[in-house]
């Protein structure tokens, strides 16, 4: 697998870290899991991420923004 194929360019998270006025540091800090700045960083830009890695991004972010997203709101691409 390439490079292109692994690149699915800007995200959705990216928008709700800013609706939200959270940065990814908030979001390492609202997990409750192991969830790095690298992996949050990767999500906002687009790098392929698991489905694991996907989930633990998704549940820090709605426990940061007391919400209830769904991956699809925060992906556009499958894991």
């Amino acid at each position: 697998m390439n490079d292109t194929t692994r690149d699915h360019g800007p995200q959705p998270l990216s928008a709700l870290l800013a609706r939200h006025e959270l940065s990814p540091t908030d979001l390492v800090r609202a997990s409750r899991e192991q969830l790095t700045h690298k992996m949050v960083a990767r999500a906002t830009k687009g790098r392929q991420l698991s489905g694991n890695a996907m989930s633990k991004v998704l549940r820090a972010l709605n426990a940061a923004a007391q919400s209830t997203y769904d991956l699809p709101d925060l992906f556009n691409y499958e894991p």
